[in-house]
């Protein structure tokens, strides 16, 4: 079980409109960029109230420490801390959402190593508003139990609000029943409806052994359920997800679409619009990913809800305590929001407009809607949180994301193409040392996105302006293996496709030599994740291109990817996914480390359940097998993002000694 600790009352001075944490004080005497940039995300977490009198938000401070204040949202109120973890034993906070205007529902979250396997477990927990009567609502484990599930369970619908109680999935473990009549048979994931304050519970939905996920339609009942079959003797998953949905009745499940989680075909559903009976979701059309809406009549009839012509639409817009659907979303340059909602466009045009043309999200709203709590930000600005009353047309700021740039200059973010050696036209993002407006005669880093099934975006990037900042030009590209172009672009993914994008990165800094004019004895890449695996793959690729290679997190060996994913249940999704063939020796760095000319330095974390640490030591043993020079920097007890602006900075103050001037 998760614990966390509570507080009823807190010393905190800090007054709600000063944007001022008083976790950062020691820091921000600091003034080296790498403390700066390295420190993570002042805050966490935002929700506001259901009566929108009351904001509730998580502080991310030293270490891994984690505090939740709540507030009055009236000009000038002081903060109350009532829970604070430390990512220990006890775990610590995810997020935090209001019940009732008095009473709170957060998640707790944690990792450990059980006998070599980087374990992660969750917990929902309820407090009041005040810190008292601190209650866990998942669902409890016992000594009969037969085995363990870690999961948590997830809040699907907070709509309830008026008598404090949750619509919640929680995950069940069969019982040992020997001596004993009472042993639960019940197995799998199933809905509750749990009461916040007693700890109470209904069940609404039977567990089943295969479900993943449930929605609901945002009025308490449960529509549509996931499941992924697994082997019992083989203990591997099903690469197919399955769902299914039943009528506005409520009558027994019927089945609804199916998807593959590695070619992302068929219609995925995500949100469920009650006025009309459909599900929203993503389905493609084309090639290119859009949102489809589907009856739940028992029609199947489909309807495209929104398409583009050149990227996928990823994202569906909701809001309000309901999850009322507003709009979609999609990234060309810049990231898009089409919203479907009138008043809602008008009003996010207007404010993105009186804050100077930055991007606004809205990030909560009170139940009624009469205030909301919004979000702007830019390439230039990395985001505020503001309280919005659309009768008395108010804005109040209230919250900074990172206090700790609050008076720094940024450089702003250009959306560039560039040719690869087929002649395609790669896109990408280009940041400049500030006050520069070309590259010419500067160090430069090529900075691939991890994924590989991701792409990078617009806007403000800690990493990419912490180099900006220290004198590089920084080149992200979307190369060829991104999402968010569509089939074509995607390819057969990074890995299988791996010639063609690290040749497209390969391809980023020869532009930045060529057309930029930077100083080619002075090009380096860096990267996280597939970024990272990307990075050391160019020094296979082209030697003698990139003069130092930085790899965080990455992946080294294909085949023993697969044979981590195995041990996970992941056998048969890696086995499609990565592919077999000459490419997993030709892919792989570790297994062409010989190739590999210049510098190479490596960071990960030992509780990195996305790339296990035996990557990065893979790696180190290969190049020093070469005689090559090589150092890896392992974080004890961090995860894939290495969560510590402790860890982050020192990171970076390594990178910077390490990378050509």
């Amino acid at each position: 079980m998760i614990s966390v600790k509570w507080l009823g009352r807190s010393a905190s001075v800090f007054a709600l409109v000063t944007m001022v944490s008083p976790f950062f004080a020691a820091q921000a005497q600091e003034k080296d960029n790498a403390a700066r940039f390295g420190a993570l995300e002042s805050i966490l977490d935002v929700s506001l109230s259901p009566d929108g009198n009351h904001l509730a938000f998580v502080e991310q401070g030293v270490k891994r420490e984690r505090r939740l204040f709540v507030v009055d949202t009236a000009a000038g109120a002081t903060p109350r801390q009532i829970l604070s973890s430390d990512g220990g034993a006890g775990g610590n906070l995810s997020w935090c959402g209001w019940v009732t205007n008095v009473r709170l529902a957060c998640q707790t979250f944690m990792r450990d190593d059980v006998r070599g396997y980087i374990m992660a477990a969750t917990n929902i927990v309820a407090v009041d508003a005040t810190g008292a009567n601190l209650r866990v609502l998942s669902k409890r484990r016992n000594d009969r139990s037969l085995y363990s599930d870690f999961r948590g369970g997830s809040v699907i619908d907070w709509s309830a609000s008026d008598n404090g109680s949750l619509l919640m999935t929680r995950s069940y473990v069969p019982e040992n029943n020997t001596g004993t009549r009472i042993a639960s048979s019940a197995e799998g994931l199933g809905v509750d409806r749990i009461d916040s304050v007693s700890g109470m519970a209904r069940r609404v939905q039977a567990p089943n052994r295969d479900a993943v996920f449930y929605l609901s339609d945002g009025h308490g009942n449960v529509r549509v359920m996931a499941s992924q079959g697994y082997s019992s003797t083989t203990g591997q998953l099903d690469p197919i997800i399955r769902f299914f949905y039943r009528s506005k009745d409520g009558d027994a499940w019927k089945s609804l679409s199916q998807s593959d989680i590695v070619a992302e075909d068929g219609f995925w559903p995500t949100a469920i619009d009650p006025a009309t009976d459909r599900v929203f979701g993503f389905g493609k059309i084309d090639g290119r990913k859009a949102v489809l809406a589907m009856a739940l009549d028992g029609s199947g009839a489909i309807s495209t809800i929104y398409t583009h012509p050149d990227v996928d639409v990823d994202g569906v817009i909701r809001i309000g305590r309901n999850g009322r659907i507003v709009g979609v979303s999609y990234a060309t340059d810049r990231r898009e929001a089409v919203m479907t909602d009138a008043p809602l466009a008008k009003m996010t045009s207007a404010l993105s407009k009186a804050l100077g043309g930055k991007q606004v999200v809205i990030v909560d709203a009170s139940a009624d809607e009469s205030r909301y709590l919004v979000r702007a930000e830019s390439d230039t600005d990395p985001g505020a949180y503001y309280l919005f009353n659309p009768k008395a047309q108010e804005l109040r700021p209230l919250l900074a994301s990172r206090e700790q740039l609050a008076d720094t200059t940024l450089s702003p973010v250009k959306a560039v193409n560039y040719p690869a050696a087929d002649g395609t036209m790669v896109p990408g993002y280009l940041t400049l040392p500030p006050g520069r407006k070309d590259a010419k005669g500067v160090p430069a880093i090529v900075m691939p996105h991890g994924g590989p099934s991701a792409r990078d975006e617009w806007g403000f990037d800690w990493l990419a302006q912490y180099f900006a900042q220290s004198g590089y030009a920084v080149l992200q590209p979307n190369y060829r293996g991104s999402s968010g172009y569509g089939d074509q672009w995607y390819q057969n993914n990074g890995f299988q496709s791996w010639r063609i994008a690290v040749g497209d990165i390969a391809d980023g800094g020869r532009w930045l030599v060529s057309s930029q004019g930077a100083d080619p004895a002075r090009l380096s890449i860096v990267g996280w994740s597939y970024g990272g695996y990307a990075a050391l793959q160019s020094g296979v690729l082209a030697p003698d291109l990139f003069k130092a290679i930085v790899a965080i997190a990455p992946v080294t060996d294909l085949q023993q990817l697969k044979d981590e994913e195995s041990r996970t249940g992941a056998a048969r999704i890696s086995a499609r996914f990565i592919g077999s063939g000459p490419h997993i020796r030709e892919g792989s760095p570790a297994q062409n480390a010989d190739a590999i000319k210049v510098p190479v330095l490596m960071f990960h974390g030992s509780f990195d359940q996305n790339v296990d640490i035996s990557q990065s030591r893979t790696m180190k043993r290969a190049l020093e097998g070469k005689g090559k020079r090589v150092e890896l920097i392992e974080y004890p007890e961090l995860a894939h993002s290495l969560e510590t602006g402790e860890a982050r900075s020192d990171m970076l103050r390594k990178i910077s000694a390490f990378l050509p001037h």
